[in-house]
C-alpha cells in the first residue's frame, strides 16, 4: 500500500493479472485518462442500476469521452431482485445488439448487486472480456469490488451461480458515499468491522475510538478506513483466490447472514444481514467453546454502537432460516461451515457445529 497526494494505491498481487485499487477523492472525474493509460478495451459498456445511473451516469460519461474512450451505458433495475440469471440474459443480448466483441470491456459503476452482475456477465461474455470496478457505496467499495468472487441468485439461494473473474482495475471515490442513504451506509459498516474481527485487533479498536467521524465520513478516518479493508482483502486474495483455505475467513457472519437474507425474500438489505450473522457466529463460538463471552460481547457492543442490527427481525421463519443454511454455497456434502472467532482478530473455519448449538442460536438471536 502506498500513499500520495490525498491518493491511497493498494495492489493486487496476483502475477500477470495484477491489478491496482486506487482510492481519492474526486477520482470519478479522473477515471477516463487512467483507464485510456492501460489499454484496457477498444471501448467500454458501462453497466449501471437506474438509480446510481442517475446519479453519476453522466459525470462518468463525460470523464470517459474528455479522454478518447467511446462508451455506452446500459442500466438494469435496481435491487437484489435484477441480480438473476434473466437480468444477465438481457445485458448480453443488449452488447450483441450493439456489437461488443473480444475487443472491449464492460465498467461496473454502482454497488454490489452492479458489480456482481458485471463481473459475471464479463466472465460469460463472448467467453471473457476485461472489466473494471467503479463501485458506488460502501460495502462494495471494502468487499465486493475487490477479489473476483461474481455471481447471480437463484430461488434456492444467494450467489449459488458464479465464477471468479477478476478486475482490471478498482477506482474507489469516497465522495459519492455522500448521496448513500442512511441503511445503505450502516450495512457498508458491517463488512468493515468484519475485516477486524477476522483479521486486525488494531483495526477493531480504530472503528470503536473513531465511531463518530466515521459515520460523518471525515477524511481522516474514512480514507485509512478504505485503505486498510482494501488491504486486507488484496493479502487474503493474494493466497487463496478461489476461496479454498484461507479466503474463506472472509465469509465470516455469511453462513446465518445470507440465510436470514434470503429467508426475509430480501428485503433486509446484505450488509445487515451480515451484522446479524457476525453476532450469530459470534455467539456460536462462545457455544461451542472457541470464544470467551467477553469478546463476543465486544463484537456486540461494537456493532450496536454502530446503530447494526443484531437481532433477527421478528417474525422472520427460523426453519426457512434452517433451510437456507443447508443450500448456502459454503456447505459441502451437508455439511455447514462456520467463521468462527476465537479472539478480535482471528478466527477458525470449522464444520464441527453441532445441530443443536445451531438451533439455540437462532432462538436467541
Amino acid at each position: 500500500m502506498t500513499a500520495k497526494n490525498n491518493e491511497v494505491l493498494v495492489t493486487v498481487g496476483l502475477g500477470e493479472r495484477s491489478y491496482p485499487i486506487r482510492i481519492a477523492r474526486g477520482l470519478l472525474d479522473q477515471l477516463g485518462s487512467d483507464i485510456a493509460s492501460r489499454k484496457i478495451g477498444n471501448r467500454f459498456c458501462v453497466i449501471s442500476d437506474d438509480q446510481v445511473a442517475g446519479l453519476y451516469g453522466e459525470a462518468l460519461m463525460r470523464s470517459l469521452s474528455l479522454s478518447g474512450l467511446h462508451a455506452q451505458m446500459i442500466t438494469f433495475p435496481h435491487g437484489e431482485a435484477s441480480k438473476d440469471l434473466a437480468t444477465i440474459s438481457t445485458l448480453a443480448r443488449q452488447l450483441a445488439k450493439k456489437g461488443f466483441d473480444r475487443g472491449d470491456a464492460l465498467l461496473a459503476l454502482g454497488g454490489g448487486v452492479t458489480g456482481d452482475i458485471t463481473g459475471f456477465l464479463a466472465s460469460v461474455y463472448m467467453r471473457g472480456i476485461p472489466f473494471v470496478q467503479v463501485p458506488t457505496t460502501l460495502l462494495a467499495q471494502v468487499d465486493s469490488s475487490v477479489g473476483g468472487k461474481t455471481g447471480v441468485d437463484i430461488p434456492e439461494g444467494k450467489n449459488l451461480i458464479g465464477t471468479f473473474y477478476q478486475p482490471q482495475a478498482v477506482y474507489i471515490d469516497p465522495d459519492v458515499l455522500s448521496t448513500l442513504p442512511e441503511q445503505e451506509l450502516l450495512g457498508g459498516l458491517a463488512e468493515v468491522i468484519k475485516y477486524g474481527i477476522i483479521r486486525d485487533r488494531e483495526f477493531f479498536d480504530f472503528l470503536a475510538v473513531n465511531r463518530k467521524a466515521i459515520l460523518s465520513l471525515k477524511d481522516k478516518t474514512l480514507l485509512p478506513l478504505l485503505a486498510r479493508c482494501c488491504e486486507i482483502k488484496a493479502q487474503v486474495v493474494e493466497e487463496d483466490e478461489r476461496e479454498g483455505g484461507l479466503r474463506r475467513i472472509l465469509n465470516f457472519g455469511h453462513t446465518i447472514g445470507h440465510a436470514v437474507e434470503a429467508a426475509s425474500n430480501f428485503t433486509l438489505i446484505h450488509g445487515l444481514a451480515i451484522s446479524i450473522g457476525m453476532r450469530a457466529a459470534t455467539d456460536l463460538a462462545v457455544l461451542c467453546g472457541q470464544c470467551s463471552p467477553e469478546n463476543a460481547l465486544a463484537v456486540r457492543r461494537l456493532l450496536e454502537d454502530f446503530g447494526l442490527p443484531v437481532d433477527i427481525p421478528p417474525g422472520l421463519d427460523r426453519q426457512a432460516i434452517r433451510q437456507f443454511l443447508l443450500t448456502d454455497k459454503k456447505t459441502v456434502g451437508g455439511r455447514v461451515f462456520f467463521v468462527l472467532p476465537q479472539d478480535i482478530g482471528r478466527v477458525i473455519i470449522t464444520d464441527k457445529v453441532a445441530p443443536a448449538d445451531i438451533d439455540e442460536v437462532l432462538e436467541n438471536t
